[in-house]
């Protein structure tokens, strides 16, 4: 199915939508948002969040792709409805796995989702369960709830961003939403999913991956380890409800769209995952990939890297073989060479890290660390 059946095929099920079960059925979006005056509660608190996105929008966190910000604001816009002109959307270069949105609709989305995500329908179910707590104002009543407390300045800094990351863990009591609040979001989510002509089934399918990934770590707690599960908890019943909600229900998955929108910034996220740290994560998540692009030059080298730099049982070997099988396919980045050289030098072969070395300094002359290599080589013994 293509992008203009699938709407099309969304637009026609309406009836079929109305029909949903269960609470989805009885589900209809609120009007949009009037700007609450400053001098109320609620004024008080969309004037924080227009300071944090002042922040934000001049972070040098921001992706400043104002084709790939343009892609995921129309992606809101048709789950949002008449709530898109009150939505600002910004893609944020951060290694982890989340998504948020403020009262004010500030949304910001970060490049560890953008990477994990298989197609543009999951990319949409993450994006439609935020702008589910939006649009039943869950956010607001949490930051309510929060003010006076210690950890309302600490939460107001979340939509901020980074410097966030290593403290969510800490408060996750403070910034999770309740487990009815998540089921709320998840029912509207599959709505707006339904209505818009994706597939619902994909929803179930994120967290499914994402929990399989952060369990990949040998004694992994995915509630201290993940940005997003410390504040949307993970949970097998959380899966099967999503499944159940999604069961019977079809629409356009727009995996080719996602790809080609993703290309020129893969490499770089990938870059980012790998300097992250958390290599049988990383290992996790490109077996995940590989085994849809079997033949992709830049995740087989990734995967390399990652096995390089973890270095367990078996790994060198593994890493020499994700290396030798990008060089295959004629379409390797330069920094494969670079990678073989150091896997050839630890596995004591000199003349194979020579040529590695030799043939990264041929292609990428230019690059930052080419004076580096260039003197490993002349020490190389």
């Amino acid at each position: 199915m293509n992008r203009r059946q699938a709407l099309r095929w969304g637009c026609t099920q309406c009836g079929a939508f109305a029909g949903l079960a269960g609470a989805q059925a009885d589900w209809t979006a609120p009007p949009r948002f009037t700007r609450p005056d400053v001098a109320t509660d609620e004024g008080g608190l969309w004037a924080m969040m227009d300071r944090e996105e002042t922040r934000l929008r001049r972070s040098p966190f921001r992706m400043r792709d104002p084709a790939l910000e343009a892609y995921l604001a129309g992606i809101v816009c048709k789950l949002g409805g008449e709530h898109c002109a009150d939505v600002r959307v910004y893609a944020i270069r951060t290694p982890y796995f989340n998504a948020n949105m403020a009262p004010n609709g500030m949304m910001q989305v970060w490049s560890g989702l953008l990477l994990r995500v298989e197609n543009e329908a999951q990319l949409a179910a993450v994006l439609a369960h935020e702008i589910g707590h939006y649009l039943q104002r869950h956010t607001l009543e949490q930051l309510r709830d929060l003010k006076g407390r210690a950890a309302f300045a600490q939460f107001i800094g979340l939509f901020g961003l980074v410097g966030m990351v290593g403290q969510i863990a800490t408060l996750a009591g403070a910034l999770a939403f309740s487990r009815e609040h998540e089921r709320e979001a998840d029912r509207i989510s599959i709505a707006l999913l339904q209505k818009t002509g994706y597939d619902p089934r994909e929803a179930s399918k994120i967290w499914a991956n994402l929990l399989d990934e952060l369990k990949a770590t040998p004694g992994a707690d995915p509630t201290k380890d993940s940005a997003l599960f410390a504040t949307h908890p993970p949970s097998d019943e959380r899966r099967a409800a999503l499944e159940t909600m999604a069961a019977g229900l079809q629409g356009g998955t727009f995996e080719a769209e996602w790809r080609a929108r993703l290309a020129p910034h893969r490499f770089g996220l990938l870059d980012d995952e790998i300097k992250r740290g958390r290599p049988f994560e990383s290992v996790a998540l490109l077996d995940r990939l590989i085994g849809r692009e079997p033949d992709a030059a830049e995740l087989l080298h990734f995967r390399g890297e990652a096995r390089r730099q973890r270095a367990a049982d078996g790994d060198l070997d593994a890493a020499l073989a994700d290396f030798q099988a990008a060089l295959k396919t004629g379409r390797e980045p330069a920094a494969t060479h670079r990678a073989l050289g150091y896997l050839y030098r630890t596995l004591k072969q000199t003349q194979p890290a020579r040529d590695a070395w030799r043939r990264y300094l041929e292609l990428a002359p230019g690059a930052p660390d080419a004076a580096l290599i260039q003197q490993s080589l002349e020490e190389l013994t």
